[in-house]
């Protein structure tokens, strides 16, 4: 099994998991490949240090320096916390979404958390009859390791 540190066109880093790296290349090239956090395709490989375990007992490391961006990691942790909690707390709607919204909105329906499919043309109508409404990427709507 191969792990790797991968990176799509926004800058959003995240591990994937491969059986190998020709299988890593079949998936992007077949677009099965995309970000967790905004559903991009256009991901790319970043360089990693591989780490060997021959079974002998590891001297104890001397520590070093991690060339990381905590804020950024702590940023999209909490975007996905957020965005599974609303996955977690809200009806699927799918098609159904934006009619059921607005049936909502004037009071024709019993007010609830839902969620759902609507164009961006849909998108742009409910945000001008007032119906707050937010995009969810379809990415983080299946399982995550």
């Amino acid at each position: 099994m191969k792990v790797l540190d991968l990176q799509c066109s926004q800058q959003h880093s995240f591990e994937g998991w491969f059986a190998s790296e020709d299988e890593f290349q079949a998936q992007l090239a077949r677009g099965l490949v995309e970000c967790p956090i905004c559903g991009d395709k256009a991901i790319v490989k970043m360089l990693s240090a591989p780490r060997l375990n021959l079974g002998a007992k590891e001297a104890a490391a001397p520590k070093r320096e991690v060339m990381s961006a905590p804020h950024n990691q702590a940023l999209q942790a909490a975007w996905l916390k957020m965005v599974r909690h609303v996955l977690a707390h809200s009806e699927d709607l799918g098609e159904r979404f934006a009619e059921e919204a607005r049936r909502i909105h004037y009071g024709e329906a019993k007010e609830r958390n839902i969620r759902g499919q609507a164009s961006r043309e849909e998108t742009e109508a409910l945000l001008e009859e007032g119906i707050s409404v937010m995009p969810v990427p379809e990415a983080l709507k299946g399982p995550l390791q």
